[in-house]
């Protein structure tokens, strides 16, 4: 017992609306239905755990868990509700933000436990057909302040792993989960392929259709992972957890479940530093600010580039660095920042034409080639557009080029490019070709299941308004105002974006 309030749970509690005797029934009612009759719990109890930071002992805070889970409709970890023995939960600094806000580093060795409770809470919503959105983003601020030393610290897979002899040692992750088990060089080959396969299909189809078989398997390798295997397995294993949580977060991202999403991209960073793989782990952050600058908080995205810039470590190899580059000059072009963008793209250019191929890249970096890395400098010039009209016929010759590039599977970053494309001849006062390449965006957004398409679309949108005297230009309004997707209605407690 801590002494001090428990602010996590007590947060959580206020918003499910639950008076104290409720909660202490619901919890005796979950816990007889989860194979545990003899719990109970009373009102005096709750209170302890409000208001002095008692910790309850298992199964009670999996109950919790399960109970805020199903209330909020979406995802609410023991490790949310403040009741991990090894954290400090509860406390306060004096500008009010806490100490770990949102649960954003751990101790070593909790990372397979997290996982696979975060993996399940979110299975179970996807069962349940509740919609896994509601609470804010942790700040970038908060994010990079947190994990600094965290992410600088010796990786070494040795350093956080359990330090036991038996191979067939389980920790705690594998308790009350999939019944897995040890796993030699084969299994993990196949889980490394798998990996691909989901990899090409998010690319081509959006992050809709797939997620859940992501999470099942990110949620099968947590299991895993709570045995002891040989090194060079147990590394395998790991790259292979963060491969899935980014596929994980980056999918749900694309389907609007943000702070969902912004969980995954953490535990990927930890599941690449367990592994001993910090250009992992920038990679994963990385992910976390393009989600910042897609949702209009620039400011947040470079606080988190800067962390993933200096964490990558000395290994990074220079198409990386470029690749993170031009997500720092997206958010600088989101905030204005003309001169600042143009230097940082400059510095991607001579990094990305330095790469000589002779190292080959990591399986995670083999889809940011040379259109990618042309739609994203269009994105950044289109971006600054909005601020300096001059910078749009850039953009619109990045926009081109990529197009030029894509192979065939990279339908949604097609989309993508016809729409930067297209917004970037509107601010250029050319609605004829913006309503070319808007079409072609429009046509091929029905087949992919990704949201960000749509919120690309509604960006461009808004620059249709002043040429709405146009025919065909009013023609494409009302086109897309009836393929635009109908908003998701909010349930109680939760909320959804369309």
């Amino acid at each position: 017992m801590s002494g001090q309030p428990n602010t996590r749970l007590a947060d959580l509690f206020g918003l499910a609306g639950w008076s104290k005797g409720e909660l202490s029934r619901l919890v005796n009612r979950k816990a007889a239905a989860m194979g545990h009759p003899q719990l109970a719990t009373d009102t005096s109890r709750v209170r302890r755990w409000i208001d002095t930071g008692e910790i309850p002992r298992d199964p009670v805070p999996r109950v919790l868990a399960r109970l805020f889970t199903e209330r909020l409709g979406r995802v609410v970890t023991i490790e949310d509700l403040g009741l991990v023995r090894t954290a400090r939960v509860g406390r306060r600094q004096g500008d009010g933000s806490e100490e770990h806000p949102g649960g954003v580093t751990w101790a070593p060795g909790q990372t397979a436990v997290i996982l696979t409770e975060f993996t399940g809470m979110d299975l179970m919503l996807n069962r349940r057909g509740l919609v896994g959105a509601g609470v804010a983003l942790t700040a970038g601020s908060a994010l990079s302040s947190a994990m600094h030393d965290w992410l600088h610290t010796d990786p070494a897979l040795a350093a956080d792993a359990p330090e036991l002899d038996d191979p067939l040692y389980a920790d705690s992750a594998g308790f009350d989960r999939y019944e897995a088990a040890p796993v030699g060089s084969q299994e993990v080959e196949a889980l490394e392929r798998s990996v691909e396969v989901f990899r090409a299909w998010d690319a081509s189809r959006g992050g809709g259709l797939q997620r859940k078989a992501v999470v099942g398997q990110l949620n099968e390798v947590g299991g895993m992972l709570s045995y002891r295997h040989p090194d060079h397995l147990q590394r395998r294993l790991w790259g292979v957890a963060a491969n899935l949580a980014v596929l994980a977060g980056w999918m749900s991202h694309d389907v609007g479940l943000e702070p969902t999403a912004q969980k995954y991209f953490v535990i990927a960073a930890h599941a690449a530093r367990e592994g001993g793989d910090r250009p992992r782990a920038g990679e994963a952050l990385s992910r976390a600010a393009r989600q910042m600058v897609h949702l209009g908080r620039p400011d947040d995205a470079l606080d988190l580039m800067k962390l993933a810039e200096s964490g990558s470590g000395d290994e990074v190899l220079p198409r990386t660095q470029a690749m993170l580059h031009t997500i720092e000059a997206w958010a600088q072009a989101a905030m204005g920042k003309g001169q600042a963008m143009r230097r940082t793209l400059g510095r991607a250019e001579d990094l990305f034409v330095s790469d000589r191929g002779d190292v080959p890249p990591p399986s995670w970096m083999q889809l940011f080639d040379e259109a990618d890395f042309h739609g994203m400098q269009a994105l950044a010039y289109r971006t600054l557009a909005e601020h300096d009209p001059s910078a749009a016929p850039i953009a619109q010759r990045h926009a081109k080029k990529a197009l030029s590039l894509r192979e065939d599977g990279r339908e949604r970053s097609q989309i993508f490019d016809q729409l930067s494309l297209a917004s970037a001849y509107f601010i250029a006062d050319d609605p004829e070709e913006a309503d070319r390449y808007a079409r072609l965006a429009l046509t091929s957004m029905g087949a992919n299941s990704s949201h960000r398409t749509w919120d690309r679309l509604r960006e461009m949108y808004r620059l249709t308004g002043q040429y709405s005297g146009y025919p065909r230009i009013q023609d494409l309004r009302e086109e897309i105002q009836q393929a635009m997707p109908k908003p998701v209605r909010r349930r109680s407690g939760g909320s959804a974006r369309a």
